[in-house]
This record gives structure tokens, sequence and C-alpha cells, in this order.
């Protein structure tokens, strides 16, 4: 399936016109009930901002789009607020928007992604070992891992889509390389070897390029509120990597079990109940072959 992330300034016009000319990507009790005022109540309400329309069928083609606002959708891509939509673009995604070029703004959300991945793995690792990192952040904590996915997931995104991902993310690791963070060899394939500085420094330089809320809650988290400066790095005295790691990981596993939990729900709102129950039980049975 095909995803696409559809950023526009205001959510309840574009699905109104949107109705008028695809009716039939809208679960029919949303139409008849409310409409695009209920469509978008349920996204901000319910959900994480983002209302999905699944099981979109054109040229024999499956794909899924996303309706954002674009406020939102910015907020979570600069700042890791709910990190929904920003974990989905730290993989490879179609973006579509009305009036900004998402595309780069999204750099600060895949080298602030490239910096978490780095924090979490050891001093040597390889260049899909790394990718599927990176692709794991969004899936910690997500409810859906529990029983409806399949556990081989990452491992079948990453290698599915590799090129991508090294389109993606080798500029952000030549620039960590120019930085002696880490030192590249090899990154031709799957397994291309990286080696990384554990030092204290090279972790604090990993952890200066998070979000800067996400900064300011290790913070706290690491120490007294003292520890954090006005731009919200932490101080030197607190930044030991390994428990940084585990501060930055707590902290995104809480959020990711957060919103999916609410976007499980306005999904199963948005593609109706019995609907919802077919797709949630052919995942279900394809996770459960994979845990066997």
């Amino acid at each position: 399936m095909i995803d696409y992330i559809i950023g526009v300034s205001d959510p309840e016009k574009w699905h109104s016109e949107n109705l008028a000319m695809n009716r039939n990507h809208y679960a029919s009790w949303m139409v008849h009930l409310g409409g695009a005022r209920l469509i978008t109540d349920v996204a901000d309400e319910i959900g994480v901002g983002v209302h999905f329309n699944p099981f979109v069928s054109v040229n024999n083609k499956m794909f899924k789009y996303g309706v954002v606002r674009m406020h939102d959708l910015i907020e979570d891509i600069l700042g890791w607020k709910s990190f929904y939509l920003s974990g989905r673009l730290q993989k490879p995604v179609n973006i579509v928007v009305d009036n900004l070029d998402v595309e780069n703004l999204n750099y600060v959300n895949l080298r602030a992604a490239t910096s978490a991945a780095l924090l979490l793995l050891p001093s040597e690792f390889t260049e899909e070992e790394f990718y599927a990192k990176i692709c794991s952040l969004s899936y910690m904590g997500d409810v859906r891992m529990l029983f409806a996915e399949d556990r081989d997931k990452v491992k079948k995104i990453v290698q599915g889509q590799f090129n991508l991902f090294q389109t993606m993310y080798k500029p952000f690791l030549k620039e960590y390389a120019a930085k002696d963070v880490l030192s590249l060899h090899s990154l031709d394939g799957f397994q291309g070897k990286i080696f990384q500085d554990c030092q204290e420094s090279a972790a604090s330089t990993l952890v200066s390029c998070l979000p800067p809320a996400i900064r300011g809650d290790m913070g706290m988290k690491l120490g007294e509120k003292k520890n954090v400066d006005e731009f919200g790095h932490i101080k030197k005295e607190v930044m030991i990597r390994k428990e940084a790691a585990e501060c930055m990981q707590r902290l995104l596993r809480r959020k990711v079990m957060a919103s999916s939990s609410r976007q499980a729900v306005a999904g199963l709102l948005t593609v109706g109940v019995f609907r919802g129950a077919q797709y949630l039980s052919k995942k279900m049975q394809k996770a459960w072959k994979t845990w066997k």
C-alpha cells in the first residue's frame, strides 16, 4: 500500500471539497451524520490531528492518504509533539502540501532521527541496522505491535526500501562523519559498516540535534531543572550517554503509546466498525503467523 501525507491549511474545507469528488473514500456514517465537520472533529479530538482514508484503489493500486492541518504537521516535524507524523516521515513516504516545501523542512526531523538512532546503537553496526533502528523509533510503544503487526515489519520495510533509506539518510551520515562522530566503511549494501564515537562529547553532539522539547524533557528527567540551560541544552555534567539514550527511549515510547492508541480509535471510526474489524482481523492473522 502506498502512503501519502497531505498537509492543508483548512482540513474541514479540504474534506468538504474532497467529499464532493470522492465520497466513497469515507466511512458512510461519517458522511451522513456530520460530513467534513465530523471528520475533522474526530481527527482533532480523538486522533492526533490527522484523518486517514485507507483502502483507496486507483488503477488497481491501493493507496492510503492522511490529511492534516499544516500547523499540526510542522509542529510535529520540528518538535515531535506526538511523534506520529514525524515518525512516519522518518520513513519513505509521499508528501503532498498546498503551500510549503515540507520535504526541506523535514530535514530537521531526519537529522534528529539520525541522532536518536545513533544514541541507541552500539559502537559498531551495519547500515541496515542503522535504518532499522530509525524505522523502529516510531514503533516503540505502538499498541498495534502488541498483537496486530508482523514482528518482522521493520526489517521488511528497510529491506524493501533500502535505496530510499539511503537517499534519505546518507547525507546525515556523511555530515556526522565530517564531525568525527562516526566513520563510514563500504556503505554500498546492507552490511556496510559504521563505527561511532561513544564518548561523552559525541553523545552531547547527538543530543543537541534532538528537538528542543525532547531535550528539555530529558533534562528534567535526568536531573533538576538547573541542569538545562535557556536553550534547552542538557548540561554536560548530566550527559551520560547510556542514561541519555534510555531517557530518550522512554520519552518516545510514551509518546508513541499515547498517539498510537488515540489514532487506533480514530481509525476504527474512520473506516467504520465492520470494515475496521475486517482490517484488524487480517492484520492479526498475518501477525500471528510471524510469531509461530
